[in-house]
């Protein structure tokens, strides 16, 4: 029975397409025929460029407002001493040599009475630091220890050539 249901099918199918030719297109034709007729439309100039103009950014000594403020008693404190200078000749710390941004804090640890917070560096490596220990390029001191950040001040040259600012940043626990 398949085999007869497929001859059928063949010999239908001529005449089926033979019902879809033809050639009256008098009606589409006509169409298209008035839509060519009609006049363009206006294209809309192009606009003009505006030149951007540069802004020069003038609170780059003041505190990121992405970070959190360190109290304003320990800033009084560190803002007292008249001459900001870094310490050249104390010997340099093991995460000072690494960026400020690379550097994660990861947790806090608790032994003896002493609290430390655990960094990590950039190459993967944990290490403790507590009040007093340096870390990043810009002579970052460790001035305030919570559980979810660090607060650091870092002393930067303000342009001048013997100029030097307190610049006060955080470092934030990592997946808070």
């Amino acid at each position: 029975m398949k085999p007869q249901l497929v001859r059928v099918s063949l010999l239908a199918l001529p005449l089926l397409l033979a019902g879809c030719g033809g050639g009256d297109f008098s009606d589409l034709d006509a169409f298209m025929a008035e839509k060519r007729a009609r006049p363009g439309g206006v294209i809309a100039p192009i606009p003009t460029f505006k030149a951007y103009e540069a802004f020069a950014y003038s609170a780059t000594a003041m505190r990121s407002p992405f970070d959190r403020p360190i109290e304003v008693r320990d800033l009084e404190q560190l803002q007292a001493i008249a001459a900001v200078k870094p310490d050249d000749n104390r010997p340099k710390e093991f995460l000072e040599q690494f960026t400020f941004d690379s550097l994660q804090m990861v947790g806090t640890l608790e032994r003896g009475g002493t609290e430390w917070s655990l960094v990590r560096d950039p190459e993967g490596g944990i290490h403790r630091v507590t009040l007093g220990n340096y870390l990043g390029r810009n002579h970052g001191k460790v001035v305030e220890m919570t559980d979810t950040y660090l607060a650091v001040v870092e002393i930067v040259s303000d342009g001048t050539q013997d100029g030097w600012v307190e610049r006060p940043r955080t470092i934030e626990m990592s997946g808070i």
